[in-house]
């Protein structure tokens, strides 16, 4: 992680969700409290953040900026 946190047993499975807002998602859950475990990182296929469910659990949300990185 870019805080230079490293992996840990149980803690980088994740499953994405593809969101087609990630700001405005990342803007929305901020003001829920939720729980990030980064800033929104800009790849190649598109922008991604990780989140942590109740349980600590990782999320991915996922905003897809090329047409191959979407569902079809």
């Amino acid at each position: 992680m870019p805080d230079g946190t490293l992996p840990q047993p149980g803690g980088w499975n994740r499953f994405t969700i593809q969101v087609s807002d990630l700001a405005g998602m990342v803007q929305r859950l901020r003001q829920a409290s939720v729980h990030f475990r980064n800033e929104i990182v800009n790849g190649v296929g598109g922008k991604q953040i990780l989140i942590e469910d109740p349980s600590g659990n990782p999320v991915e949300l996922f905003e897809p900026t090329i047409e191959e990185a979407r569902l079809s």
